[in-house]
């Protein structure tokens, strides 16, 4: 069978000075295009959502300014900064204010800081980002694929190949982030919860040297192997998936700490009044990050044929547009105690020596369990794929 192979994927950052209102989106290179990590796709798949099975196939911090990964760097301050997708305009604002679509790896900074458009529909063609827009807007020099998009046979996806994912590279979006002490009487990154500590935010990786010290990033969209990396708890950052529970444990002790037990899990998760979702026991569908249209490998690869299944570990499966999201980046999807991203976003290892991972992900939340009930236990500790995340816990 083919497998189709993306071009290299192009992040053009956010330029020119823009007035205070209106919103954003992504730049493009010699066309009226702009490039992003996130989009949307259309119909939904029903083929890869977890069961009890789980998805089909597999693949094979300091105090106070604590440690920094590459350089520091927060949002571009000043102006708002203006960023195109499409030839469609935007503002560079962080995710949290963007009241429409927003996109991943447009605007220069941190990841959180991203491509505001606010009545787009975003689409994709092997990673590369563009918009559903009618063929007669879609700028000279870019390409239109047709049944991407709702509505007519008009509206098809505008993107420009160029900025398709490259599944080579290695991007490190977290470069510059820093994590920070949350609580005293915690590691840096964590929040107390009863007896434990748990880390506020999912987790990212830093790369170490034999001494312990940062060396740079990892990048989220590859799983750690051999690379001596420890985990980090910081907003904003995009976390990490491709991991299995091992790696995740491993990563929790360079730092530490320790994968967190079902029973800790749960109880920060669920609160004090042990709630079905962080909030209460009310369903509010998109408060997390809990239930994209489709299935990003569909969206991806262009088919759901069974072969795709066997692909998961794709690194460019986790990077396609309106996918995972950083971390905070759904401001109500919060614990009573401050944890966030418990449901949805990326599953989260525990140390189950027979492996679970629970909390779901941004394609599906209900089928294994609602809200923090949700746990797959169909994978051994070895697995991983673009789905798998975690966080840690730790003594006080």
């Amino acid at each position: 069978m083919i497998r189709r192979i993306a071009p290299v994927l192009l992040l053009s950052s956010c330029h020119g000075a823009a007035p205070a209102t209106g919103d954003a989106t992504g730049s493009s290179s010699g066309t009226d295009a702009i490039a992003s990590t996130s989009s949307t796709g259309a119909s939904a798949s029903t083929g890869a959502l977890e069961s009890s099975s789980g998805d089909v196939g597999s693949s094979g911090g300091s105090s106070d300014g604590a440690d920094t990964v590459g350089e520091s760097s927060s949002s571009t301050g000043g102006e708002a900064m203006a960023c195109t997708l499409s030839g469609q305009a935007g503002l560079c604002e962080d995710v949290v204010g963007c009241a429409g679509l927003s996109l991943l790896g447009v605007c220069d900074g941190v990841p959180s800081l991203q491509c505001c458009l606010p009545d787009a529909v975003s689409c994709s063609v092997l990673g590369a980002p563009g918009l559903c827009l009618p063929t007669a807007q879609c700028p000279r020099g870019l390409e239109q694929t047709a049944g991407l998009c709702p509505g007519d046979a008009d509206i098809q996806c505008c993107t420009d190949p160029a900025l398709a994912c490259d599944e080579s590279a290695m991007p490190l979006p977290n470069e510059g982030l820093v994590e920070v002490v949350l609580d005293p009487s915690c590691p840096p990154g964590m929040i107390a919860i009863d007896s434990f500590c748990i880390d506020r935010f999912e987790a990212a990786l830093v790369v170490i040297d034999d001494g312990g010290a940062v060396v740079s990033s990892h990048s989220p969209y590859f799983p750690p192997g051999d690379t001596l990396v420890r985990a980090v708890s910081i907003e904003g950052a995009v976390p990490q998936g491709y991991i299995d529970a091992d790696s995740a444990q491993a990563a929790c002790a360079a730092a530490g700490k320790r994968l967190c037990s079902d029973t800790e899990w749960l109880r920060a998760c669920r609160g004090e009044a042990a709630t079905i979702y962080p909030w209460g026991d009310r369903a509010m569908p998109g408060v997390c990050n809990d239930a994209r249209a489709q299935h990003p490998a569909v969206e991806y690869f262009g088919t759901a044929e069974p072969w795709i299944w066997s692909e998961l570990g794709n690194p460019c499966i986790l990077q396609v547009p309106d996918g995972v999201q950083t971390t905070g980046a759904h401001p109500g999807c919060v614990t009573a105690e401050g944890a966030f991203d418990m449901v949805g976003n990326l599953h989260e290892w525990t140390a189950d020596p027979a492996g679970t991972f629970r909390g779901g992900f941004f394609v599906d939340t209900v089928l294994n369990g609602p809200g923090c009930t949700y746990a797959t236990v169909a994978h051994d500790r070895s697995h991983w794929d673009y789905s798998t995340g975690f966080r840690c816990c730790a003594d006080p």
